[in-house]
């Protein structure tokens, strides 16, 4: 049996997953790792680029205890986006920043004051705003470190570091290298007129693009010796977390959508060209895959809404859970579903729709509680956090049917909220569409591992590949008896939510979180 390997740079840690020819997940290792805090340099979070290689190395290791390396035909990488990495004429590298990096926010600002429209423009031509640009953090560099600046010859992310830490030449695709806001929409490669526009050498955007699925290197002695991998071991260009996450869910046509329902939660709609959205408010990407554009929205913190709900508010359930060998989630689901859809009007204020030039959030809050035990308990509550994310993504959505024009009746949803079956009813009750769920919960490794097996061969395209191994585990149907029930509570968070954003803009309120420059 041939195996895939997708290796991952996430936002607290490295992976190493490998799959089969048929989609199975076979074997993963993951450790995690934290991003360093540069003394003096509030809201630095420099990724430490020699330790977590060495992590990844450990989790390769351990995957090889499972499988013959001899056996693993293919490598693909893939990572959280905007996380950037600069190397100098000699390919080492110089600095590597995460994607929760703040340290640029004077710089935001001060690109912002070139010109009112400024950032406008850029947008336009990049499909992304400053907020988690790199354009921000190298001037950042070239205001406070200027002799690294000078030393600066490449820049990649970090999915490129790890294909070129393995062996590959330091190359960057489309779906990744895009966000970090210096790339053209149109031409799908870097723009040397952004970079000096934001008063940057353009000569540092040198670094070759290849788009996903292509073989870009091999395993090297080197690392072959040092990890157990087979030399020779193709290397095949992967890209972003949430694009190959997309084609991990078979959404590779136009039109078709996908919710990532993590931490955050992402609603992707492929488009076959390169949209421009006059309002700014939704992100405009690159595909992981050649001439696919994708049109992305965010909810913030969804995920981490209920973990503190299950943490804080019910720890007696979540042990009561551990000691019977159960998810806690399936605790708190079985609860819920005993509280009417509406949750008695409780209204969450948490993450706000998409607003990619101005992105910020109110102060977390719960509103519309009743001293009544029975329409305020627990159970309700936790209810309304998981309609509150349906509803942000719903009106997520929607702006992205206002721009395109077109509206997909299913969804595919994915990531650790599909898990339960609970929260995937509620989805597709509030969108009132046909919500899929697939059977494999790693949809950006098993992307990954798409990329690779058609740069090895074992796909012929990506067509393919999604009918050999994507396959749907359930279906939830919306309820019509419901449209009403969420259409009001639709309407109702709608006019709730911007009283709430106008306080913590104020001051008045904490917001929950604010871009660099907001």
């Amino acid at each position: 049996m041939n195996y895939l390997l997708a290796l991952d740079a996430g936002t607290g840690s490295g992976r190493a997953v490998v799959f089969d020819e048929l989609g199975n997940q076979v074997a993963s290792s993951a450790r995690e790792w934290v991003h360093l805090n540069e003394k003096g340099v509030p809201g630095s979070m420099a990724f430490d680029f020699s330790n977590n290689w060495k992590l990844i190395v450990e989790c390769i290791q351990d995957i090889l205890t499972k499988v013959d390396a001899k056996d693993v035909v293919g490598i693909s990488t893939t990572s959280m986006r905007e996380g950037i990495v600069v190397y100098d004429q000699r390919g080492q590298e110089l600095w590597a920043c995460a994607n929760v990096d703040a340290r640029a926010v004077e710089e935001v600002k001060y690109l912002r004051q070139k010109r009112d429209d400024f950032e406008q423009e850029m947008y336009r031509r990049s499909g992304q705003t400053f907020a988690l640009g790199a354009a921000p953090r190298l001037l950042w560099l070239k205001r406070h470190r200027p002799a690294l600046y000078d030393q600066i010859a490449k820049i990649s992310m970090l999915s490129d570091w790890i294909a070129f830490r393995l062996g590959a030449e330091i190359v960057v695709d489309p779906s990744n290298g895009g966000t970090s806001g210096l790339f053209n929409l149109n031409t799908r490669t870097w723009d040397v007129d952004i970079a000096e526009a934001c008063e940057l050498r353009g000569e540092i955007l040198s670094t070759p693009v290849v788009e996903g699925g292509t073989v870009i290197g091999e395993v090297s002695k080197a690392v072959a010796e040092e990890t157990g991998l087979k030399q020779g071991t193709k290397i095949v260009m992967g890209g972003g977390d949430a694009q190959l996450g997309a084609i991990g869910v078979g959404i590779i046509k136009p039109n078709q959508t996908a919710v990532l329902g993590g931490t955050f939660w992402q609603q992707m709609v492929n488009v076959d060209y390169p949209l421009v959205d006059s309002s700014c408010k939704i992100r405009l990407n690159f595909a992981a895959m050649p001439n696919m554009w994708q049109a992305e929205t965010i909810v913030f913190f969804p995920g981490l809404a209920v973990r503190w709900f299950r943490d804080a508010i019910t720890p007696d359930i979540k042990a009561k859970a551990i000691e019977s060998g159960r998810d806690p989630y399936t605790y708190l689901e079985e609860m819920a579903r005993e509280v009417p859809p509406g949750s008695y009007r409780i209204l969450p204020i948490y993450s706000d729709a998409m607003d990619y030039m101005h992105w910020r959030h109110a102060a977390p809050s719960i509103l519309n509680l009743s001293l009544d035990p029975e329409r305020t308990s627990r159970a309700a509550i936790f209810r309304a956090l998981q309609e509150n994310a349906a509803i942000v993504t719903r009106t997520n959505l929607d702006r992205i049917e206002k721009l395109t024009g077109k509206s997909d009746q299913s969804v595919t949803f994915a990531g650790g909220a599909s898990k339960g079956f609970l929260w995937p009813q509620i989805l597709a009750d509030v969108l009132q569409k046909e919500v899929q769920i697939p059977v494999v919960k790693e949809a950006t490794a098993l992307g990954a591992a798409i990329n690779a097996g058609i740069g090895v061969g074992i796909y012929r395209n990506y067509e393919e590949a999604v009918q050999t191994v994507v396959k749907i585990e359930r279906i939830y149907q919306p309820s019509r008896e419901n449209k009403e029930v969420y259409q009001d509570l639709y309407e109702r968070w709608l006019a709730a939510y911007p009283p709430q954003l106008e306080l913590a803009d104020k001051g008045i309120t904490e917001s929950m979180w604010r871009a660099p420059g907001e």
